[in-house]
């Protein structure tokens, strides 16, 4: 029931509580309280809106591979620390193997992107290597978890 209840608010996070509990087959009591429980535990985060990055002006969009020249504890940290501070970077992963980062970042164009990249990626903590490929399109994006 849990499942379901989760990926119905994927689908439309705006449900109100009588909607969800008719789309999951649950009375309205039993489903508010299995919600409460499942934001309770964590397994859902929040709610937000997801808005297209072209209609605000990002349609330039880099995925950044990053490799630290050193690994200790100090540098992951700082590097970390920093990349949160980006606003562009809508997306930091953090890798097995090499390289040790996969970074996405959202600009309104190439200019925008290479002055972000001068001025602050490539300035990051520890970096010992940057490389970026240029998303061409999305062909899965936003995709709800799998039930």
């Amino acid at each position: 029931m849990d499942r379901k209840i989760l990926t119905e608010l994927q689908m439309d996070g705006r449900l109100t509580i009588t909607e969800l509990a008719a789309r999951v087959q649950l009375s309205v009591s039993p489903c508010h309280r299995r919600l409460r429980d499942l934001e309770r535990e964590g397994a859902i985060r929040g709610y937000r809106a997801i808005v297209d990055a072209a209609a605000v002006g990002l349609t330039f969009e880099a995925l950044i591979f990053a490799t630290l020249g050193w690994e200790d504890a100090d540098t992951v940290s700082a590097f970390e620390e920093a990349v949160t501070a980006i606003p562009h970077v809508i997306q930091a992963q953090r890798l097995f193997g090499e390289p040790d980062y996969l970074l996405r970042v959202a600009t309104t164009d190439l200019a925008a992107y290479q002055r972000l990249y001068d001025e602050q990626l490539a300035r990051l903590p520890g970096v010992q290597r940057l490389t970026s490929t240029l998303v061409m399109k999305h062909v899965v994006n936003d995709r709800p978890l799998p039930g």
